[in-house]
């Protein structure tokens, strides 16, 4: 599992920043203005704070940024952090300056005195959602992550408003620790394992095998992971915190655990990374931990199709015909198209078994929106424009970057089929629009259903805003924001 650190917290202590270890961080507003902290440690340092923020490098620098004095004198620390920011700093800017400080302080123990800041708890989840490191399969000796000491002047009061973002926050965490997993350690069955350990939370979990899955009828889903040796599965998770009957949200999530495209087989350049092909399924599985450990007050279900897109002699070929749990005939033109054929047959799932008041898939489902949209936003594709600009809203408000595609008929009719009911893929333009419109087809008649293609945000090769290179959990504080913002009574 990725590396994380402890938070605790506590009263002010102004002796205890001469002899704290690791990095003290205090706050300074933009013009330079210290409190009890920052005063105390200027005495300390025999006014080089003092000097530090009255600095031309001090007044050039941003809101939200941190301003390093190495090597305090008078002080145990090896550094003292300086954050600017002022009381009225808006959320996402009090979110970077938590970043910056975890930036800043890498694997060290840090004091922090955040005084009686309106936002310091988002502080605190910007902290926690950028001190993330993924190191289980490095040999050499690991630093462990040093702890974070919170001062501040009703440590009780802001350790009950941390609760639930850092819940969030261990939930984005748990996302990237499954999608940042190789394909060898991350089977279907360790990947259902790891979901079945929700139930320490109190999700009720339920797996689904493969002739549990033929009975149902699931045999698009099935077809796709006729080349591998790893069984397919689907993963059902409950977390029943609302209303007693309450008809719940459905989150459903793509979990193609490695993807060599099958008999169409990807080229060699860049297959390694497949692995995260599985990241709408690692979405869901952060969202649901988030919801469980947060108590929310709201009915979700969280359902992922676990599957292996391999290769064989038994694989799927191009030109087969398969049968949807729907009922409907698709023909497999590519078998590198296999993430809608999972989709589909769980999607029909948790609508006839579920009923859901909402319905949201995630997928790394095409290269496709890659092209339109770069690694700065997320497809979204909707048939319900109330619920389509709810979770635009709520994306938004957490900074994961979204943005509304267009759909119709036209891009429907790319998929008639010779042969079949439906063909998986159409023509190469518009792939994004076509594979939202093929899910669209096993969406009931009156459902609110948003589809996330989230192939360009899922793992990227640079850091984010909250998270370090490889995969970044995008969309577990939006879906979190949108059930607390919408289905939590």
């Amino acid at each position: 599992m990725g590396k994380q650190a402890e938070f605790r917290f506590s009263e002010l202590d102004l002796d205890a920043l001469a002899t704290a270890t690791g990095r003290v961080a205090i706050v300074a507003g933009l013009d330079g203005a210290l409190g009890k902290a920052g005063r105390r440690v200027s005495r300390l340092t025999k006014g080089a704070l003092k000097r530090l923020v009255e600095s031309e490098s001090f007044e050039k620098a941003s809101e939200g940024d941190v301003i390093t004095l190495g090597y305090p004198t008078g002080m145990e620390a090896e550094a003292v952090d300086v954050l600017k920011l002022t009381r009225t700093a808006k959320l996402d800017v009090a979110r970077k300056a938590g970043v910056a400080l975890a930036k800043a302080k890498g694997d060290a123990a840090l004091t922090l005195s955040l005084g009686n800041l309106p936002r310091a708890s988002e502080i605190i989840m910007g902290l926690a959602l950028r001190l993330y490191t993924f190191t289980p399969h490095k040999t050499e000796d690991e630093t462990a992550q040093g702890g974070i000491h919170i001062l501040c002047p009703k440590p009780g009061e802001l350790e009950a408003a941390c609760a639930s973002p850092l819940a969030v926050a261990r939930g984005v965490h748990f996302t990237r620790d499954l999608v940042n997993e190789p394909a060898n350690v991350l089977t279907t069955t360790e990947f259902a394992n790891r979901l079945e350990a929700l139930s320490a939370h109190g999700v009720n979990v339920k797996t689904l095998d493969e002739p549990e899955l033929a009975k149902l009828g699931m045999h698009s889903l099935l077809s796709v992971g006729h080349g591998s040796a790893s069984p397919s599965k689907v993963v059902v998770m409950e977390w029943m915190g609302g209303e007693k009957g309450a008809a719940p949200v459905a989150l459903v999530g793509k979990g193609v655990v490695f993807d060599t495209g099958g008999i169409s087989l990807k080229p060699a350049g860049g297959m390694e990374d497949m692995t995260m092909d599985m990241g709408g399924a690692g979405t869901v599985a952060g969202a649901m931990q988030a919801l469980a450990e947060r108590k929310a007050k709201a009915n979700v279900v969280g359902i992922v199709g676990l599957v292996e897109n391999m290769p064989s002699d038994r694989a799927t070929r191009p030109g087969d015909v398969v049968t949807s749990m729907k009922g409907d005939t698709i023909e497999v033109i590519n078998t590198d198209a296999e993430g809608r054929l999972v989709l589909c047959d769980i999607m029909w799932h948790v609508q006839e078994a579920y009923k859901p008041a909402a319905m949201v898939d995630l997928a790394t489902l095409t290269g496709a929106i890659v092209v339109a949209l770069g690694h700065e936003n997320t497809g979204v594709f909707s048939n319900d424009d109330m619920l389509c600009n709810s979770f635009l809203k709520a994306a938004a408000a957490e900074g994961e970057g979204a943005w509304r595609m267009p759909m119709g008929r036209g891009y429907a009719d790319m998929l008639k089929s010779r042969i079949a009911d439906v063909k998986n893929v159409g023509s190469r333009p518009g792939g994004a629009v076509t594979a939202a419109e093929f899910l669209k087809r096993f969406v009931k008649e009156g459902q609110p259903w948003i589809h996330l293609d989230i192939a360009g945000t899922a793992s990227v090769k640079a850091e984010t805003a909250y998270a370090p290179t490889g995969a970044t959990g995008w969309g577990v504080m939006a879906l979190n924001r949108l059930v607390a913002d919408n289905y939590e009574g």
